[in-house]
């Protein structure tokens, strides 16, 4: 299967988790049967200056980030902490997480959510 850009599903949600601002999402894979049941999310984000998607835990899946561009403060089960491009975050099932862009321009990440 190849799935051309302009063929991806692309959401933008408003204060995603209680977050703030816009986040968009480009969806890679369309759910749970393009992951064999494993997981429910692959997608490309973008978080505009400011905005962010609020801390929240995972139960009964994780979630993994790969950081491609900008500059984020991810909450890491209420450690706070500076990632950038090329840097991996992983909420582990039951462990909680938050990211806002603190940079000042886009922060740029792919999301997969897998579940346990």
């Amino acid at each position: 299967m190849i799935r051309r850009s302009e063929e991806r599903n692309v959401a933008v949600r408003e204060n995603m988790r209680g977050g703030q601002g816009s986040v968009q999402m480009c969806h890679l894979l369309n759910g749970a049967a393009e992951m064999y049941e494993k997981g429910r999310l692959f997608a490309h984000f973008t978080l505009e200056p400011g905005c962010s998607i609020g801390y929240h835990v995972h139960e009964g899946e994780a979630e993994a980030y790969y950081f491609l561009t900008g500059t984020g403060e991810y909450n890491d089960n209420g450690v706070i902490t500076t990632v950038q491009a090329g840097d991996v975050a992983v909420a582990w099932d039951g462990e909680g997480h938050g990211i806002k862009n603190i940079g000042t321009g886009p922060l740029e990440f792919i999301a997969l959510i897998l579940y346990k």
